[in-house]
């Protein structure tokens, strides 16, 4: 039993008729009628009976016909469900280690809304036809479109005494232990909130992530962007004294990269959100 032999019994239950049923389906009135006697034969049973004017149903053809048309609506949908996903402008997204969860959200929701036909594979690291990612760890070649701004705080335990601290100031900072990011581009800004521990660490992360970790197990206190604090349910953030920190969140991605039709459409459509909004 096929979609084209359910086709053309439903059509001839329908029409009553195999002349009309034919012209329906575009076929001769021998192809229907060898159609439906395969079915016939297939299904032991006869569905329609010939009289001199049309046809006449049996129970059986009475009985068959919603399961017919039910099971045409689920091919259908069948069809479109993978045709749809197969037809989808592939893109695929780099994800930087340290991009929290709400910055990746609220670019694939806006992704999903504004180009609901993209097939979008998402992947760790430096990849993809596109990365999201910080400016700051862009490469020399690599073109950036900014999507979000947010400043570092300072990261502890939400139980530390910081935390009732009303004004926090820099000589309050240095006489705590430090977990630190010798090897992070960010390295050299956050020295002045060290103070003497600069060369004495607590411990030291190769990611914010992992600094957060080290925070949560006690080793002291660190400096992160807010996002990433946030998403830990034991630690608190507040803002660091002094001139504001800040890190740019967003599409890393090589010239030649516009040359694939999804990321020219990407970008585009995300400028003209950006020029919406501001």
């Amino acid at each position: 039993m096929d979609k084209r032999q359910l086709s053309a019994f439903i059509c001839v239950f329908e029409e009553r008729n195999i002349t009309r049923a034919a012209e329906q389906l575009s076929l001769t009135q021998p192809a229907l009628s060898a159609t439906v006697k395969a079915l016939e034969e297939e299904l032991g049973t006869q569905l329609f009976v010939r009289k001199p004017r049309g046809v006449e149903v049996t129970e059986d053809a009475r009985a068959l016909y919603p399961h017919a048309c039910r099971m045409l609506q689920e091919m259908a949908a069948l069809t479109s469900r993978f045709r749809k996903r197969q037809d989808g402008m592939p893109l695929s997204i780099g994800v930087e280690q340290d991009v929290a969860s709400p910055c990746l959200a609220s670019l694939l929701e806006k992704i999903h809304l504004e180009m609901p036909d993209m097939l979008v594979t998402l992947d760790p690291g430096c990849t993809g036809d596109i990365r999201l990612g910080c400016e700051s760890l862009r490469c020399e070649d690599e073109l950036f479109m900014p999507l979000f701004d947010e400043h570092y705080m300072l990261a502890f335990p939400s139980s530390h005494p910081l935390a009732q601290v009303a004004e926090l100031t820099l000589e309050q900072l240095y006489s705590h232990p430090w977990v630190m990011y010798p090897a992070h581009d960010s390295h050299q800004r956050f020295l002045p909130f060290y103070g003497t521990a600069a060369g004495a660490p607590s411990a030291n992360a190769g990611s914010f992530t992992l600094a957060l970790d080290l925070v949560e197990a006690g080793f002291g206190l660190a400096i992160a962007p807010h996002s990433l604090i946030e998403t830990r349910c034991d630690l608190s953030a507040r803002p660091l004294p002094g001139y504001p920190l800040l890190r740019r969140i967003g599409i890393c991605y090589a010239v030649q990269a516009v040359e694939n039709p999804a990321v020219n459409r990407l970008l585009e459509r995300l400028n003209e959100v950006t020029a919406l909004a501001g």
